[in-house]
Order: structure tokens, then sequence, then C-alpha cells
């Protein structure tokens, strides 16, 4: 999954050792999305070599690739999105579609060429009356 939006928070990193002794860190981040209504994505980067490989600062535009898990712990869930690719810019608008983003410009130019019907002058559209049969209308 991609998101595109404005990084406007760059939390402290965590770090610590896992229970079999390996080292890890995690930097989280808060993402604003672009949309007209903006949301707000709390995101994660796992691993310091993944850390180092995407780096992000505060008001930079970016493309998050994220995976979304779920866990289970003591009868709660926790879920969390972790960034696996974070590229500069809006990749969006370089002409680079994510995989995920739906094509809505070519219905939106057919449905401006397509013609315009409009009822007959002598229909009443408040008759309640049924009509001769060939309506595909249920009611």
């Amino acid at each position: 999954m991609e998101v595109v939006g404005k990084i406007i928070q760059v939390l402290p990193a965590q770090e610590g050792v896992g229970r079999n002794g390996n080292p890890w860190k995690v930097q989280p981040y808060v993402l604003e999305t672009l949309d007209q209504y903006p949301r707000k994505v709390h995101f994660e980067v796992f691993g310091e070599d993944r850390i180092k490989q995407n780096p992000c600062e505060l008001d930079q535009l970016v493309t998050v690739s994220f995976d979304i898990e779920s866990r289970e712990f003591n009868g709660r869930w926790y879920t969390s999105i972790r960034a696996w690719k974070i590229q500069q810019g809006d990749m969006t608008q370089a002409g680079v579609a994510p995989a995920a983003a739906p094509q809505t410009a070519a219905p939106a130019a057919a449905a401006a060429t397509a013609p315009i019907e409009s009822a007959p002058a002598n229909v009443d559209p408040f008759d309640a009356t049924p009509g001769d049969g060939t309506s595909d209308l249920p009611f």
C-alpha cells in the first residue's frame, strides 16, 4: 500500500534488545495526507538499516510504501503501519501512479462526452401510476 503526504512530526526513535538478545530500533513519523480532507497517519520504519536508507525530515513531501499488521496481546489488538520504502516527493504527480490508486480520469471524460437525456415533456415525474411495463425499475 502507498500513501502520499507531508511529514508533520518526527518522533523520538525507540530502541531496545529483543528476547533473543538482538538489538532493534524503530523510527516513528506522522504524515498528513494531501487529500481534500487531510488525515494524519502514524507510521514506523523498523530496523537501523532501513532508517538509514529512508531518511525523512520535517515538512518533506514523501510517498510511503508500507505494510499493515495487527497483533493480539492479552486480549487486546494492536495495529502497526511499517514503512518499507520512502520516496522523496509526490510520485503520483511525477507520472508514477501508485498501484492502489484508482484511475478516475477515463470515467469522468466519458461522462463529460455522453449525451444528456431528458424526460419527455408530457410525462409527470411524480405520477405514481405504473407505466406501460417497459421500465426496468422494480417499483
